[in-house]
């Protein structure tokens, strides 16, 4: 029997007493709004809604059009995926479609973009195989990908006299992310002395952390064990539980959303790389995200939040460029453009169509009045300061 597909549609006309007509702008958000990935979700979609306010003023219009948004719940599985992105595209007439969530269901609605020739924007999906492999000249992403994560990783605490081990998940995530972090840590002039790399499922890390603080006691300088995993497991804290300052061995990772950075609290000083965290950049387009963030929500903007908001942002410097939401005009004004985002000036490089963006060096403090780990900012790295490879071949 055949599975039917169950799809969430909501749309949003943004603009008081609008309904949803021709000449709107529709813009399709496909999302996991419900699934392990909903946290993500709820935040991107917030951010997105927030961007295009933002960056129209209030007016919710653009190139004379009101923005509609229509978003669909692919519950992060591939299939509902691809149905959601089809029926944005075709049924529902989407000028321009973003998403998903999950970097599983985003490797799938690659092709339906281009079997559409309609633009499809990634976000926040992380896959380096979206703008690799995989990707096709319709995708276009704002989303940081694993490349960027590992490299801004490696960039801050590599440099001559640095050995670091790295401990990972045992799938593509986890090599995909090593592999990024070796190719860059080599430049930096830090050695690597070990690889470890453990099934998702673990969460017994004696055995291992043994082993990668073996491979760093004896060597002389700075060591690092830096840490790439997703999901559950926890295996700083399991590491720091060993004590690895005897050894005088520093754990390392990269950011994460709010809740995630509680944990963060047990590691005071930890150093490491983010993609966001809201009162590190110090521009414009952050403060007024920020400020109104804290007053709608009583909390502050988080790690995706501001991810949707880039990927409304660059709709916006699009559409504006091209004066159309023609594909063929929105791809020439998009390759190369430049546009403002929470984090600052982002670039889609136009060999592979990856959003290029600050990352930002940070050390974990600890405030007794804050419910997660401040990251405090040690530099930012720019565009310049990461040689982001460009793997799709082209």
């Amino acid at each position: 029997m055949r599975r039917s597909l169950i799809i969430t549609t909501t749309i949003l006309a943004l603009g008081a007493g609008t309904s949803a007509l021709a000449d709107d702008l529709k813009i399709a958000l496909i999302h996991g709004k419900t699934g392990p990935l909903e946290a993500y979700a709820k935040q991107t979609e917030t951010g997105l809604k927030m961007g295009f306010e933002y960056a129209t003023k209030g007016s919710m219009t653009l190139d004379g059009r009101k923005i509609v948004i229509i978003t669909k719940d692919d519950q992060g599985k591939p299939d509902l995926a691809k149905a959601a992105l089809s029926e944005a595209y075709q049924d529902d007439k989407a000028d321009i479609a973003i998403g998903t969530t999950s970097s599983a269901a985003a490797l799938a609605i690659l092709p339906v973009a281009e079997e559409n020739k309609k633009i499809l924007i990634v976000e926040p999906a992380v896959a380096d195989q979206i703008t690799g492999e995989k990707w096709n000249r319709y995708i276009f992403r704002t989303a940081r990908n694993s490349s960027q994560d590992a490299i801004s990783n490696a960039v801050a605490i590599g440099k001559q006299g640095v050995t670091v081990a790295t401990l990972a998940q045992d799938y593509a995530f986890g090599r995909d992310g090593v592999a990024a972090f070796k190719e860059a840590l080599a430049k930096t002039g830090a050695t690597l002395a070990a690889e470890e790399y453990a099934p998702t499922s673990t969460t017994d890390f004696t055995a291992v952390g043994q082993r990668l603080f073996d491979a760093l006691k004896d060597k002389p300088g700075r060591k690092v064990i830096w840490v790439i995993w997703a999901g559950a497991g926890n295996p700083l804290a399991k590491l720091q539980d060993m004590d690895p300052k005897r050894y005088g061995i520093e754990l390392s990772t990269g950011g994460n959303i709010l809740p995630a950075l509680a944990a963060y609290k047990g590691l005071p000083g930890m150093e490491g790389a983010t993609y966001y965290f809201y009162e590190i950049p110090k521009n414009p387009v952050n403060d007024w995200l920020v400020a109104e963030h804290q007053k709608r929500f009583n909390a502050p903007p988080d790690f995706f939040t501001a991810g949707g908001f880039a990927a409304a942002m660059s709709v916006v410097a699009a559409v504006t460029k091209a004066k159309s939401t023609d594909t063929e005009k929105l791809i020439s004004a998009m390759e190369g453009l430049e546009f403002d985002t929470p984090k600052g000036k982002m670039v889609f490089r136009k060999e592979d169509h990856q959003a290029l963006q600050s990352m930002y060096h940070f050390k974990v403090k600890v405030d007794p009045n804050v419910a997660w780990a401040v990251l405090e900012p040690v530099r930012e790295l720019k565009i310049e300061d990461m040689d982001v490879p460009v793997r799709n071949k082209r």
